[in-house]
């Protein structure tokens, strides 16, 4: 028979030894009890912290049994039992007894426990204990926040503290996965080994990697080159170098650069033995400069200059490809010892200059886009690698165009004729005045040679005057066709924008483009009186009727003027006066007629 001993429910440390018990409800027993208190005998407990669990495994078993009733908290009451070798044999004791073996923890130990709740903040994990434990849902986060736990699984968890501040039991799952892990890590960091992970997480700074444990990926380690886009590595699973390594601080730092760097050097090595010219190959961007494109070929860096880029035109790399593109570019020479590559990429395609003459013949109408524009002309594209340029003289019959933008615009269609071809230096000339009518062979057939015209003075310079007379094409007078005599440095000594007058037609040259007019001829050759009035040394009375910078123009007759050099004249003498004179020069060839004042 087994020995009782009851304590009351309000005492607040129960002996050891002792249990709850009702003292109300009939319970399966030992008949040797009264029947106000039919005890269900348990051996006695070892630990006072099993108290908790074995109420719950008494009650349960009891609920087996067909017992009915509650058992209210305020009519439990502490009994102390000690066993005999029947009921130490029971189904009960086995039950309890199995339960207490799994209660046996020690904080700082690595125990297996269970999943048995997931929620917004955390993970509740059942280690055995007489309360479950709840770790931060952080530890179980894996790549792109995806939950790495299921109600029901297992997991190895640390035991940190069995009551933490607010007395629950604290558990650390990735200190168990640390203290799994760092052996591991130090082995592999001692031989250099590699180790794989993946890639969790942005952090200040870089990436976390998960390799058991959490580790630190800098973003001057994550590649060769520098990384803007951390984002994309989330969730890949690379190899990495440990190039730092902490256990008392449990700090890991990882290089996923130095792994990169190790099989660029054996792809480097491997293309050096194999490359040769001509060889095509397949490359990634690896910068974008001004001059071209510099591409991994496996280890090896080659420049794709923009020359070889198209056969069109660019303006800059940028516009083809970007760092990081994928791109299939030929070798075109290779220096072994420099280890220098020359890459082509139009080179893979047709040269589209090889068929030109065929497609563009020369006095053929085309048509194009303004592609450019220079000083001395605009460049239009014919085809894909294929322009032409129409020089500015060849963009008007009769304008003089300062700028080819007065007339073209960059993007414009225009249509061109073919003036010609020189493959050898892939140029083509072409026309666009030639488009219209021209009007050089207008001319000739509306104005014949000695045809009186009606004339406009537009424009002045040092060599005669251009003027309008009606036509698409302005005609010149020539200095030399403007007066006989000729008493001035420049025609705009004598003339003005916009003054009227006759001319004649004195020739038209649609080959050279000359249309050629004259004032003089409409005039009495004074000649024929200077030769017959005015030899050299006669004397004579005239009036000045202008000066320059030249002297003072002096009109001796009608029709018949002659030239007082400057330095010749009084300093006094003005407009209006009249001057004794002697004839000092005369040169018909020269237009020249010069006087002297008599002593």
């Amino acid at each position: 028979m087994s020995r009782v001993r009851i304590s009351s429910p309000a005492q607040k440390k129960h002996p050891k030894g002792c249990f709850f018990v009702s003292s109300h409800t009939p319970l399966a027993g030992s008949s040797q009890l009264p029947d106000s208190q039919k005890l269900f005998l348990l051996f006695s407990l070892t630990n006072e912290s099993h108290e908790t669990k074995l109420r719950t495994l008494f009650l349960s078993w009891l609920s087996s049994q067909n017992s009915k009733g509650n058992w209210p908290e305020d009519i439990m009451c502490a009994v102390a039992i000690e066993p005999n070798e029947q009921q130490k044999s029971s189904e009960f004791a086995k039950l309890f007894e199995e339960s207490t073996k799994t209660t046996e923890l020690k904080e700082g130990e690595v125990v297996k426990g269970k999943v048995v709740a997931i929620t917004r903040d955390s993970v509740v994990v059942d280690v055995g204990f007489k309360s479950e434990g709840r770790i931060s849902i952080d530890e179980f986060l894996g790549a792109h926040g995806k939950i790495k736990a299921e109600v029901g699984s297992d997991v190895e968890v640390l035991i940190e503290e069995f009551e933490d501040e607010d007395g629950l039991l604290a558990l650390s799952k990735e200190k168990a996965d640390a203290l799994k892990t760092w052996d591991r890590l130090e082995e592999v960091a001692e031989k250099n080994q590699e180790i794989e992970g993946t890639i969790i997480s942005k952090v200040k700074g870089g990436l976390s990697v998960d390799i058991g444990i959490r580790a630190f990926l800098p973003g001057s380690q994550i590649d060769l080159r520098p990384i803007r886009n951390l984002d994309k590595f989330i969730g890949e699973t690379c190899a990495f170098k440990i190039i730092k390594l902490n256990k008392r601080r449990g700090n890991v730092v990882l290089s996923r650069k130095a792994v990169l760097e190790k099989e660029r050097e054996s792809l480097r090595k491997e293309t050096l033995a194999t490359i040769q010219e001509g060889q095509v190959f397949d490359g990634i961007v690896k910068n974008v400069t001004d001059y071209g494109v510099f591409v991994d070929l496996g280890g090896i860096d080659g420049l794709l200059h923009i020359t070889d880029m198209s056969w069109g035109r660019i303006n800059h790399p940028s516009e083809m490809y970007k760092l990081g593109d994928d791109i299939r570019v030929v070798v075109l020479k290779f220096d072994a010892e420099g280890e220098k590559v020359s890459l082509g990429l139009k080179q893979l395609s047709e040269d589209p200059w090889g068929d030109v003459e065929g497609r563009f013949p020369v006095g053929s109408k085309v048509s194009g886009k303004v592609v450019s524009l220079a000083d001395y002309g605009a460049f239009i594209s014919l085809a894909d690698g294929v322009e032409g340029l129409i020089h500015i003289s060849e963009m008007s019959w009769s304008k003089k165009i300062k700028h080819p933008s007065k007339i073209l615009n960059a993007g414009e269609e225009v249509e061109a004729i073919v003036l010609d071809i020189d493959k050898e230096t892939r140029r083509i000339s072409l026309g666009l005045k030639q488009i219209m009518a021209n009007p050089w062979d207008e001319l000739e057939n509306n104005f014949s040679l000695g045809t009186k015209l009606k004339a406009t003075v537009r424009n002045i310079t040092d060599f005669g005057l251009f003027v309008d007379v009606g036509a698409d094409i302005d005609g010149l007078v020539h200095i030399s066709d403007l007066t006989w005599v000729q008493n001035f440095a420049t025609p705009a000594e004598k003339f003005n924008k916009g003054d009227e007058f006759e001319v004649i037609v004195l020739q038209i040259d649609p080959e050279n483009e000359r249309f050629s007019l004259g004032l003089k001829q409409l005039q009495d050759d004074a000649w024929d009186i200077i030769n017959k009035k005015y030899k050299l040394g006669t004397e004579a009375a005239g009036k000045i009727v202008a000066k320059n910078e030249l002297g003072a123009i002096v009109e001796l007759e009608k029709g018949v003027q002659g030239l007082v050099p400057a330095d010749k004249l009084s300093a006094d003498a003005n407009v209006g006066d009249e001057l004794q004179l002697r004839v000092s020069k005369t040169e018909p060839n020269e237009r020249s007629f010069q006087l002297e004042p008599q002593a």
